[in-house]
């Protein structure tokens, strides 16, 4: 294994000198002025490492000996992972009810509920009555992609993977993302619109965690690879399913529960660090 340490800010002289020491590897190398990498690193030093880099708002990973280019797919989550905001709790901005939807969204990815059927149902009905043009002024004026977002793909594009965005949000907003970052394949919830508003439901089927599952393995099957040649990147428990089911997982900027279950978090850099993981 390599052991891989990231930092918002140049890594400094003495966190290599430490990190090499503490790693117990046989060589360390920069891999950039942010990162670093640790040749064979001593597995049996994670807590050591974890809790120095907790100290000094690093990332780290302990990674297999794997070319990015070993992998066929990234699959990514939208809300709080490849854009900033939760669209949904925008939308309920338009009509004062950011707090109450937002609240909802929080305890549905922390997993303090279960059925995210249910909490997207009681969000999204709220919302009804409300005018549709409100979408298209959250995806133009809110909506940012996370740091790192652009380069991630560019780079993940440049080693042969193909790109999934699959969403617990809305097509609305993954089909528009999917044009401007020519992203290969999308999945997300459809809205329901009837006179230009919302009707406060939503169409088809939800999709959940088990959907997400469900679509990155599909997705694998209609490329020709197997689950173990995906890598999944998400923040929310309804993201777990996905990220189990992957190859590789990525819990970027998360919830407590999904860091604990994704084989990495990256907490302080952005979604470009993905890249520095693998040789």
């Amino acid at each position: 294994m390599n052991l891989v340490i990231q930092s918002a800010a140049p890594l400094s002289d003495d966190h290599l000198r430490l990190l090499t020491a503490l790693a117990g590897g046989t060589h360390a190398e920069r891999l950039d002025a942010h990162a670093l990498r640790v040749r064979e690193a001593s597995p049996s030093q994670r807590a050591d490492i974890a809790a120095y880099c907790r100290t000094h708002q690093l990332d780290y990973a302990y990674v297999p000996l794997r070319r990015l280019a070993d992998f066929g797919l990234v699959a990514m989550d939208m809300d709080s992972t490849l854009i900033t905001i939760e669209c949904i709790d925008e939308i309920a901005d338009f009509c004062g009810l950011k707090a109450q939807v937002a609240a909802i969204t929080e305890a549905a990815m922390r997993g303090e509920i279960t059925d995210f059927n249910e909490s997207l149902v009681r969000r999204v009905g709220l919302l009804a009555g409300l005018d549709a043009n409100v979408l298209a002024n959250v995806y133009e004026q809110r909506l940012r992609l996370s740091p790192g977002a652009q380069a991630m793909l560019d780079g993940a594009r440049a080693a042969g993977l193909r790109t999934l965005l699959v969403s617990g949000g809305f097509t609305f907003f993954t089909e528009r993302l999917k044009s401007r970052l020519r992203l290969d394949f999308t999945r997300a919830n459809t809205l329901e619109i009837v006179d230009g508003k919302l009707t406060g439901r939503v169409v088809g089927e939800i999709v959940n965690g088990d959907v997400k599952a469900r679509t990155l393995l599909d997705t694998c099957a209609q490329l020709g690879i197997e689950p173990s040649r995906a890598i999944a990147l998400g923040d929310g428990s309804n993201d777990v399913p996905m990220m189990a089911a992957a190859g590789w997982s990525v819990a970027f900027r998360a919830k407590p529960l999904v860091r604990e279950r994704a084989s990495c978090a990256l907490d302080h850099v952005g979604l470009d660090g993905l890249l520095r993981l693998f040789d």
